[in-house]
């Protein structure tokens, strides 16, 4: 087991920031770590790099205890926070030398080149880091974190602030990283996590709401279904709600409908039963996947 988590509780004084958090991560798993502001996120994060101890339970990495064993969980781990802390008056290449030496790689500027060609900073590599766009910084990041070549990494928002472009090659990275080892990630971009990830665990208020498989999660999580109806005449929001299940009702345009629903039983039945005793017809109609950003409002408060 790459990770594992048990019974973790963090508190700040009179706040309790992790409430006895349980969960595991595979070797090769990639996962989406997600929570709104304040939910407890970084701390975990800190507490599986060493940097915070917990305040009750315990924690492993690779078979390594967290308390016990810090050299070795670190050892095992890269780690980009989500400050991502670099020196900026260092040269890309020197920097990179830098953390390469201070992990004890043999050959560091050997190391430091994989790290440029692998993250992708050949063109950037003579540059200070200063002087470097926020997208390259990240990959510098990645860079360092990856430097002593560990077998799980955990990231805490890498691709915060990034522009559109940055954020396809910085998601790309990730996804081709998460096939050699094991990744962890917090983001709060609910696309990113659905398209790097294999699995998703979400916590609000310090407590584990959900942990499934990213499939898993948008189908059962949300407890509710998405219909998208057509009918060849126009109805009323009010009049499509009193039907039983039927939770919330938006007009799409024209005579089309989305409709939500409890998940008790398939609500495309009872559509049909209705638009027959109102003389209307169905010209389309399709069931759709809850999406996460849906899932993730209804678990954490968000309405």
């Amino acid at each position: 087991m790459a990770i594992s988590v048990k019974n973790i509780t963090k508190i700040y004084g009179e706040q309790k920031a992790l409430d006895n958090v349980n969960f595991e991560v595979k070797t090769g798993e990639v996962i989406g770590f997600l929570g709104p502001n304040g939910a407890g996120k970084s701390t975990m994060m800190k507490i599986l790099t060493c940097y915070l101890p917990a305040s009750a339970g315990t924690a492993s990495v690779n078979g390594y205890d967290v308390a016990g064993s810090p050299q070795d969980v670190k050892r095992s781990v890269g780690y980009l926070p989500e400050s991502n802390p670099l020196y900026f008056d260092m040269y890309v290449r020197e920097y990179l030398e830098y953390a390469a030496g201070v992990y004890g790689a043999s050959n560091v500027r050997k190391r430091a080149d994989e790290m440029i060609g692998i993250t992708g900073l050949s063109p950037e590599r003579h540059k200070k880091i200063g002087a470097l766009s926020k997208g390259y910084k990240q990959r510098v990041g990645l860079a360092q974190a990856m430097i002593h070549n560990p077998s799980v990494l955990i990231l805490d928002e890498p691709t915060s602030g990034l522009d559109p472009n940055q954020l396809v090659d910085i998601r790309n990275l990730i996804t081709e990283l998460g096939k050699e080892k094991t990744v962890m990630l917090s983001t709060h971009i609910m696309q990113e996590a659905e398209a790097m990830c294999s699995r998703i665990l979400i916590i609000n208020k310090g407590n584990l709401v959900a942990d499934k498989s990213t499939a898993e999660i948008t189908r059962t999580t949300g407890n509710r279904q998405v219909v998208l109806v057509e009918f060849d005449k126009p109805v009323t929001e009010g009049e499509l709600k009193k039907i039983k299940g039927v939770q919330q009702v938006l007009h799409s345009g024209n005579n089309r409908y989305e409709i939500s629903a409890s998940d008790k039983e398939d609500i495309r039945s009872q559509l049909f039963a209705w638009a027959v005793e109102k003389g209307l017809t169905i010209l389309t109609i399709a069931k759709s996947d809850v999406k996460l950003e849906d899932v993730f409002r209804n678990l954490t408060g968000k309405k």
